[in-house]
C-alpha cells in the first residue's frame, strides 16, 4: 500500500520525509525505553549507584528533547503533507480526466468521479498522515523493542517474536473483513447521495405525488441498504477483532508467567525484570492500536484503489505527428462500424458532407443517429472504417485542433451557474461585447436577455433552471456563432419545444447554415428543417436506408417519406388551434 500511495503522488518528497521522521520517532521512543533498563539496574541495587545512572539519565534526557523537538516538527510537516497529497490527487485526477474520450462520461461514472475527486482523495490524504503515522509508530516500536530486549534476555525476546506471527496472521483476517466492509458501505454510500441529488432535482414530482420530504421508495431503500451494510461489517468484524485482541493479551500473560518463572529461579534479577515488563508493555500495546487503525487503513486502500482504478483507464490516442490545422469542414463516413457493447450501433455506415451544406440525420429513436454526432467529435474511435474531417481521419488531428473546428447542440443544454454573459463567453472569451450582441442576435437569444431582469448580468441558476428548455438552446446556439466553427452539430435541438421556440430555434439553425464555409450536421424532425436540407441520411438500425435530396426522397416513397408525413402530422396537430368547451 505505501508503493501505491507514493505512485500515486506526483511529488511525494514531503511525505517521505514525513514517513522518515515518524520512523526515527518510533525507533528513538523504543530506545528511550531501553534506557531504563541501566537506569533501574543502577538505582535499585541495595546501594542506589547514582554515578552509573548518570550517564543513562543525560542520554535519556537528551533523547527526550529530541523527541519533543522532532514532534514538534512532524506536526505542521504532517498537515502540509496532508493537504498537498489531497491536492495533488485532485489535480491529477481532473487533468487525466481532461485526456479521456468524452464518452467515457456516464452518469454512473461522473457519479463516481465526483465521489473520489471529493471524498477518497480527501480521504487518502488526511488518512496517510492520521492513521500512517500511528500505524509506522505501532510497527517499529514493537520492533525496537524486541532488539533492545535481546540485549537484556534472549528468552523474553523469543517470546515478543513468537507473538508476532500469531498477531500478524489474526490482523490479515480482520484488515480482509474491513475491506469486504467498507467496499459495501462505499457502495451504499454511493446509492445514498446519488438519491438525495434525486430528491433535490425531483422535487416538484416528489411533492406532486406527496413524497417531498421523503424521497419515495428508492431513498428509503439506500438508507435501509446503508444501515444493513454497516450491521453486517460490524457482524463479521466481531470474530477477527476479539482474535486478534485475544492473541494480544494470550501475549502478554504468556510474558508475566515467563518473568515470574524467570525472576523466581534467579535467572532474572528484580531491576531487569521490572524494566522487562515495562518493556512487554510498550511492545504489545501498540500492537492491540493497530486492530483500531486497521479498518482506516482498509479504507485508504481502497480508496487508493478507486484513485487507480480511475487512473488506468487509457487515454485517447494520440496521433506521434498531430495535425493541427483542419483544411476544410467536409466530413466523411467511409465503412464505419461502431458498438458500445455486444450489438452494433453503426454497421458498415458510409456517407460524405461537402463543405458548405447542411445534412439532415433521420431515422427511429436507436438508428444510430446521436452515435454519428459522437464519433465525428471524436468522443469515441470508430471500430472499423475511417471517419474522416477535411480529408483526414478524426485520430489524426490533435484533438484541441479538431475540437476548435467544432461546435455542438446538445439536446440537453447545461449551462453554469453564473450569467448569461459568462457562459456564452465559454465558446470565445476574449469576444468583445459586439460580437456577443451579434452571435445572440443570430441565435435570437437578444430577445430573451432582453426580457431578463439584469440582461447580460443575470444568473441562469444550476444547469440553467431559470431558463427554459427552448432559451437554453438559443444560448447553446449563440455559443456556435461566437465560436465561428467550421463543423456545427446539433442534436435533436428542436426536440420538445413549444412552438415559439421551436421557430426560434430553427432560424437560427437556417442561420448557421447560411455560412458557405460551414457544414452542419442535424439531427432533424422539422419539416421546415427537413425540406432545408441539403441531403437527408435515414438511418435504421445503425445502418444507412436512405440518401438523397429531401425531395427527392419524398417522390420515392420509402421510409424518409413516412418519417416527413408522421412529423408533418404530429407538427399540424400540435399547433391546430382548439375546439369550442
Amino acid at each position: 500500500m505505501i508503493r501505491k500511495l507514493y505512485r500515486l503522488c506526483p511529488d511525494a518528497g514531503l511525505m517521505a520525509r514525513l514517513g522518515l521522521l515518524t520512523a526515527i520517532l518510533a525507533v528513538l521512543q523504543g530506545l528511550l525505553l531501553g534506557t531504563l533498563v541501566p537506569i533501574v539496574r543502577a538505582l535499585l541495587r541495595p546501594e542506589p549507584d547514582l554515578d552509573a545512572a548518570g550517564p543513562w539519565l543525560v542520554a535519556g534526557g537528551i533523547g527526550l528533547a529530541a523527541y519533543g523537538v522532532l514532534t514538534v516538527i512532524a506536526t505542521p510537516v504532517g498537515f502540509a503533507a496532508s493537504m498537498q497529497m489531497t491536492a495533488q490527487l485532485r489535480h491529477r485526477l481532473m487533468r487525466h480526466v481532461t485526456t479521456l474520450p468524452l464518452g467515457w462520461f456516464t452518469t454512473e461514472r461522473k457519479a463516481r468521479l465526483a465521489r473520489t475527486v471529493t471524498a477518497d482523495a480527501g480521504a487518502i490524504g488526511t488518512l496517510a498522515v492520521t492513521i500512517g503515522q500511528p500505524a509506522i509508530t505501532s510497527v517499529l516500536v514493537p520492533a525496537t523493542v524486541i532488539a533492545v530486549t535481546f540485549a537484556v534476555d534472549w528468552r523474553l525476546a523469543l517470546l515478543f517474536l513468537a507473538v508476532v506471527p500469531a498477531a500478524y496472521l489474526t490482523l490479515r483476517r480482520a484488515g480482509r473483513v474491513s475491506s469486504i466492509a467498507e467496499k459495501e458501505l462505499d457502495q451504499a454510500a454511493t446509492e445514498i447521495a446519488g438519491r438525495a441529488i434525486e430528491l433535490g432535482q425531483a422535487q416538484p414530482v416528489l411533492r406532486a405525488a406527496g413524497k417531498g420530504g421523503t424521497g419515495g421508495d428508492r431513498m428509503r431503500e439506500a438508507l435501509d441498504e446503508h444501515r444493513r451494510s454497516y450491521r453486517r461489517g460490524l457482524d463479521r468484524s466481531l470474530l477477527p477483532d476479539l482474535s486478534f485482541t485475544g492473541v494480544v493479551m494470550a501475549g502478554f500473560v504468556a510474558v508475566l508467567s515467563l518473568g515470574a518463572q524467570l525472576l523466581l529461579s534467579g535467572a532474572l534479577t528484580v531491576p531487569d525484570t521490572i524494566a522487562l515488563l515495562v518493556l512487554a508493555v510498550r511492545f504489545l500495546e501498540p500492537l492491540g492500536t493497530l486492530i483500531e487503525l486497521i479498518g482506516a487503513l482498509r479504507a485508504m486502500e481502497n480508496g487508493i484503489g478507486r484513485v487507480e482504478a480511475i487512473l488506468d483507464v487509457p487515454e485517447l490516442p494520440r496521433s506521434p505527428r498531430p495535425v493541427r490545422r483542419v483544411a476544410d469542414a467536409g466530413i466523411e463516413f467511409d465503412d464505419v462500424t461502431f458498438s458500445y457493447g455486444a450489438a452494433p450501433a453503426l454497421s458498415g455506415v458510409s456517407f460524405r458532407c461537402r463543405p458548405g451544406t447542411t445534412t439532415a440525420l433521420v431515422g427511429p429513436s436507436g438508428s444510430g443517429k446521436t452515435t454519428v454526432i459522437r464519433l465525428i467529435a471524436r468522443f469515441f474511435d470508430a471500430g472499423s472504417g475511417h471517419v474522416r474531417v477535411g480529408g483526414r481521419d478524426v485520430r489524426d488531428y490533435d484533438h484541441a485542433a479538431l475540437l476548435d473546428e467544432i461546435a455542438i447542440v446538445f439536446q440537453d443544454v447545461y449551462l453554469f451557474d453564473t450569467t448569461i454573459e459568462e457562459n456564452l463567453r465559454l465558446a470565445r472569451p476574449d469576444a468583445t461585447r459586439a460580437e456577443l450582441e451579434d452571435a445572440a442576435r443570430e441565435a435570437r437569444l437578444d430577445e430573451v436577455v432582453e426580457r431578463l431582469p439584469d440582461g447580460w448580468d443575470t444568473r441562469v441558476g444550476e444547469g440553467g433552471a431559470q431558463l427554459s428548455g427552448g432559451e437554453r438552446q438559443r444560448v447553446s446556439i449563440a455559443r456556435a456563432f461566437l465560436k465561428r466553427a467550421r463543423i456545427v452539430l446539433i442534436d435533436e435541438a428542436a426536440s420538445a419545444l413549444d412552438p415559439e421556440s421551436e421557430r426560434a430555434v430553427g432560424y437560427a439553425i437556417a442561420r448557421l447554415a447560411r455560412d458557405p464555409e460551414r457544414t452542419v450536421i442535424v439531427i432533424a424532425h422539422r419539416p421546415a428543417t427537413l425540406t432545408a436540407a441539403d441531403q437527408v441520411i435515414t438511418l435504421d438500425a445503425g445502418q444507412v436506408t436512405e440518401a438523397g435530396t429531401p425531395a427527392g426522397l419524398r417522390t420515392a416513397g420509402g421510409a424518409f417519406a413516412r418519417l416527413f408525413d408522421q412529423y408533418d402530422s404530429a407538427r399540424r396537430w400540435h399547433i391546430a388551434p382548439a375546439g369550442p368547451r
